[in-house]
């Protein structure tokens, strides 16, 4: 039997995790295993014996912020996979937790379906978001960003060791297209498109779909549609 998807809910608000747990704790493949209040317990409970494959992460939390929480945990090298939480506004912090390692985003107000869904898809390795929602945040943040500066030219760096090819299937991910749909543009076999997307991954050190968006738009490879 497969073991359970072991989670973390950290936000400083005891009802909106009750509200969490309510529904996990229905799932038979999901268990609760921590609830924090504090960006810097839920380190701690990430890197707790036994661990947690999940975190659902709050941005803003006393003590240690969602966004710092956030880049602690990818840098101690643990498997755990961060979920930040967010408002239907989609808080201007979204892009800074993405940077900092967060595997995507979810709404506070997402039904239970999408919630779900969304928890099995990071525990597997596949974006949280789809690309078009992917494109959708980072269109609207941005604009408020500067054009340069250390992350894009670390970014540019990283870039270099691509081949044509693959910065080809790098800017159509960040253009919000599917697998599916590059195959269609570049005139390629779905199959070597994910092989592109697999070496693309390990080639720039990126945890999953959403970090290779973020890190084709720091690097200016592609700019938000006016």
């Amino acid at each position: 039997m497969t073991s359970p998807i072991r989670l973390v809910l950290a936000d400083d608000q005891e009802l909106v995790r009750l509200g969490f747990r309510m529904v996990l704790d229905a799932q038979a493949d999901m268990t609760v295993v921590a609830e924090v209040g504090t960006g810097a317990d839920a380190v701690r409970a990430a890197a707790a014996p036994g661990g947690c494959d999940v975190v659902l992460m709050d941005i803003r939390m006393p003590v240690m912020d969602g966004i710092e929480a956030t880049r602690k945990i990818a840098a101690s090298g643990s498997t755990a996979k961060v979920l930040i939480l967010t408002t239907f506004d989609l808080d201007e912090y979204v892009y800074a937790g993405l940077q900092a390692g967060a595997s995507g985003f979810l709404l506070k107000d997402a039904g239970p379906a999408e919630l779900l869904a969304g928890i099995r898809a990071v525990h597997s390795g596949e974006a949280v978001v789809a690309p078009t929602a992917t494109r959708r945040l980072l269109e609207r943040f941005m604009p408020t960003l500067p054009a340069s500066g250390p992350a894009g030219e670390q970014a540019k760096e990283k870039l270099r060791v691509l081949t044509e090819r693959e910065t080809e299937v790098l800017t159509a991910i960040a253009q919000g297209r599917t697998n599916s749909e590059i195959a269609q543009q570049l005139w390629l076999a779905e199959a070597t498109v994910k092989t592109h997307v697999s070496h693309l991954l390990a080639k720039l050190n990126a945890r999953d779909r959403v970090q290779l968006v973020v890190l084709a738009y720091d690097a200016g490879l592609v700019r938000p549609q006016p």
